[in-house]
């Protein structure tokens, strides 16, 4: 009987006893789409609800009476508290159950919990509401990369990972666009007082919000479950007698942690460059909408429209940019995916503080535009490369740890920026102060990183590669 695998090249495994290549069945086309489709529209609902949120900044703040603090508190930290908790563990899940219904429970939760956002009627049920949301979806990352990673070959894997990117740049798009017009005009609607509950106008965009996100959840029962690539032949086990603290630190991700810690030079820059990105990125992203207020007088509608625009336009150039930057590079250099991402960072730190400095809001926004080319460019051979040196047997996990540092990092983004609004600046109309300083401070350090990670992400692929997986 055949042994475990390792897997050689795209498509093909080798057993460990006869080292005779075994095709490996990949699901159907369709099957495999059709997963990738789910995923993309629950990846939209994400980042609908996050940019729609930082659309009613303004609004939130006024009718709850916050300051810049507050309010980066609620759109960052806020949401990561029960990740924490829970976040690695979820993503055990994706490890140990059918990912399909990890992903299912996901978005309902999501959904869920976006609605009773809406229903707040204090500052700290609002803060308990975005708790929560983190916690439904943490494990969607690594339980959605670690299906596709499965359902498509190696050689399509990034083409995936590519296509996956539309999630993010539908909500990106979308979300100022509809959401901006939406927060004008629930400007003029009365509040609906239901029992003890005043809803103001702006939250029953919330409310609304919810619903589709669990209609997805019950889209993701249709999914095919793929069957997983077979582990390492020296994947880590939990003995036989371990204790329960032992079984429980394992299955809150201890063997993951071990194995990132046993490599620092492949994993910690890679991680270190993404969460200092994080918070500037995060921060940014939520900033933004208040930024173009303060500095250029322009309301909701306009900024959304404009943004929609530039948004769609250095979205999608960055998707080609990536995909043709990548495989240029990866004719010449087996570090492809990183120093790709090396490259693209330095791209978002020089475009980003030019935007900043624009004296006028189409200036500063074309360039914002140009910095989430970058971005873009950058996040498919960012993700690729974590999946490509990641143990398989623990491909989650590793991935969970990974976009912790982007989840944790990032939603600590928007209070970082409110805090140095608040004790360094001073001035609420001088925004753009605080935006300069986090940018100038964490950009060059993120990108330093990545360029320190380009040769042991290589060595280490060199590895892999030369014991056939």
């Amino acid at each position: 009987m055949a042994g475990p695998t390792l897997m050689a090249e795209p498509g093909e495994a080798l057993t460990v006893e006869t080292g005779a290549p075994a095709t490996r069945e990949w699901p159907a086309a369709g099957s495999a789409y059709w997963a990738l489709l789910v995923i993309v529209l629950a990846t939209f609902i994400t980042f609908f609800d996050a940019v729609t949120f930082g659309m009613l900044a303004e609004r939130i703040k006024h009718d709850f009476g916050l300051t810049d603090s507050q309010l980066g508190f609620l759109a960052g930290p806020a949401s990561i508290v029960c990740y924490l908790f829970v976040g690695i563990p979820l993503a055990r899940l994706a490890d140990i159950y059918p990912r399909k219904y990890v992903l299912a429970g996901g978005a309902a939760a999501v959904g869920l919990v976006i609605s009773l956002g809406g229903l707040a009627q204090t500052f700290t049920q609002f803060v308990g509401s975005r708790v929560f949301l983190a916690a439904g979806g943490s494990a969607h990352a690594p339980s959605s990369y670690s299906l596709l990673a499965d359902a498509f070959p190696p050689k399509k894997l990034t083409r995936a990972f590519a296509l996956l990117q539309f999630g993010f740049i539908g909500g990106t798009v979308l979300g100022p666009l509809i959401g901006g017009k939406l927060v004008v005009m629930s400007a003029t609607w009365a509040p609906t007082v239901i029992g003890p509950l005043t809803i103001r106008g702006w939250q029953w965009i919330l409310i609304v919000m919810g619903l589709p996100a669990v209609l997805i959840g019950l889209l993701f029962l249709t999914v095919k479950e793929p069957s997983r690539m077979a582990p390492a032949v020296d994947a880590p086990k939990v003995p036989a007698d371990a204790g329960f603290g032992r079984r429980v630190l394992t299955f809150m991700g201890l063997d993951a942690l071990k194995a990132i810690n046993a490599k620092p030079r492949v994993y910690y820059p890679l991680f270190g460059a993404l969460a200092l990105s994080a918070v500037e990125v995060f921060g940014l992203q939520f900033w933004r909408v208040p930024f173009m207020v303060r500095t250029f007088g322009w309301d909701e509608a306009q900024i959304g429209a404009a943004l929609s625009v530039t948004v769609l336009i250095g979205s999608l150039s960055g998707l080609l940019l990536g995909s043709v930057m990548v495989e240029w590079l990866a004719k010449r250099h087996k570090d492809a995916n990183v120093r790709a991402a090396a490259i693209c960072a330095c791209g978002v730190m020089v475009s980003t503080i030019a935007a900043i400095l624009m004296p006028t809001p189409w200036a500063s926004l074309i360039l914002f535009g140009i910095s989430g080319m970058f971005g873009m460019a950058g996040a498919v051979p960012q993700n690729a490369a974590v999946q490509r040196v990641a143990p398989n047997e623990m491909r989650g996990q590793v991935t969970a740890f990974y976009l912790f540092m982007f989840t944790f990092f990032g939603a600590m983004g928007s209070f970082v920026v409110g805090r140095v609004q608040d004790v360094v600046v001073g001035d609420p109309t001088q925004l753009w102060k605080a935006l300069l300083i986090t940018a100038g401070t964490l950009l060059p350090l993120a990108t330093f990183l990545m360029i320190r990670a380009i040769k042991p992400y290589r060595e280490e692929v060199e590895r892999l590669e030369a014991e056939g997986r």
